[in-house]
């Protein structure tokens, strides 16, 4: 018999696994507008200008940090997935609110920065339907663009 060393499974990969194998979730009407609400109301309070961007990437945190110093956020176009929202505004929004929330939070954008942003934005969530939804689009998707080097295809799932 020949044993072969198996590599241990990251929590990278586990997350990224849950994702990437999952089946698109069922999100009713009234939470997509529950979700729709909350983020005009979070971004009704955000002192920045987002500004849109088809290209615009962030390095890293820190080059976010100091462009939210000047008061002002971009906002790429490939950062945010569109098709759950009744208007493409919100994927940008969302966006917007999730960059900002780690500036508040001074986490990063590995994974233990976006488990930690998530926790952040969970916080203030009028629902455990809209928490799930936000795991999905924080953690879990970000976890797959860590483990695949580039951005999966976006859908919501629910593990």
């Amino acid at each position: 018999m020949t044993l072969t060393a198996t590599k241990p499974t990251t929590q990278v990969e586990t997350l990224a696994k849950l994702y990437l194998e999952g089946k698109p979730a069922e999100i009713s009407d009234e939470a997509i507008a529950q979700l729709s609400d909350w983020l005009m109301e979070e971004f009704q309070q955000l002192p920045l200008n987002l500004q849109f961007s088809d290209y615009m990437r962030y390095a890293d945190a820190q080059e976010m940090f100091d462009d939210i110093e000047r008061g002002q956020l971009w906002v790429s176009a490939d950062s945010y997935d569109s098709t759950l929202y009744p208007n493409p505004i919100y994927g940008f929004i969302f966006q917007g609110i999730h960059d900002y929330d780690h500036y508040l939070s001074d986490t990063d954008f590995s994974l233990e920065g976006e488990i930690a942003t998530y926790n952040f934005t969970a916080k203030r969530v009028p629902s455990l339907e809209i928490q799930k939804i936000l795991y999905s689009e924080i953690v879990l998707r970000s976890a797959a663009y860590l483990y695949l080097g580039h951005a999966a295809p976006p859908k919501i799932v629910f593990p």
